[in-house]
């Protein structure tokens, strides 16, 4: 067999976030968003019982972030659709209502797959996906024509293994298919979550 054990992929549940509308604000603004982004990511993941001993170290994208979990037994995917995203939409919401200057609202992607990592960070296919997932311009279009803190798509993998099955705490009925992207040859789909009309969007359960 050839290459280290370093070369080899390693599993992981991967969130990708971004911040609507980044490129409007002023530096300084960035700079504010981008404090308060990374500490509701810390908040949201603790929440949802994801200590840093299940994830690596945040991924800086500039105007967003890429979260990485580890595949041990107390951070399931599950925990990623019942806590810590609807965590994340809770905190978004009370710092708008606290500090309407300085909100934000982001869109967040799902995905799980196989990571590499060299000395600049993770990258491959995998990463690709989420990133492609989180910058789709329908869930650009479906954050505009929402008043909810984040729009969320799960990647076909999470679809599949996770939404479909209706675990507790996930409607799967709230996901529709509306999201296409391209990873060099394939074409590959998303699930955006929908909430029934008059749904709060702080959850993702019916």
């Amino acid at each position: 067999m050839n290459g280290s054990a370093s070369d080899l992929p390693r599993h992981r549940a991967i969130v990708a976030v971004d911040i609507e509308g980044s490129t409007t604000r002023t530096n300084t603004a960035r700079a504010q968003l981008r404090s308060v982004l990374f500490e509701f990511l810390e908040a949201a993941f603790l929440a949802g019982g994801l200590s840093r001993k299940a994830r690596d170290a945040f991924v800086d994208r500039g105007d967003g972030a890429l979260c990485l979990v580890r595949p041990v037994d107390q951070a399931p995917k599950t925990v990623l659709l019942t806590s810590v995203i609807p965590a994340l939409a809770v905190l978004l919401t009370r710092y708008a209502d606290e500090q309407p200057d300085l909100a934000f609202r982001l869109r967040v992607a799902v995905h799980a797959g196989e990571i590499h990592y060299d000395s600049h960070g993770p990258y491959g296919e995998d990463v690709d996906i989420a990133c492609r997932l989180v910058d789709a311009p329908e869930l650009k279009r479906r954050l505009r024509e929402t008043s909810e803190p984040l729009a969320l798509v799960v990647s076909q993998e999470i679809h599949r293994s996770v939404v479909r099955h209706g675990y507790d705490g996930i409607d799967h009925s709230a996901f529709t298919q509306v999201v296409h992207i391209r990873v060099g040859a394939q074409r590959l789909r998303g699930w955006i979550h929908t909430p029934a009309a008059g749904q709060s969007g702080d959850g993702l359960t019916a």
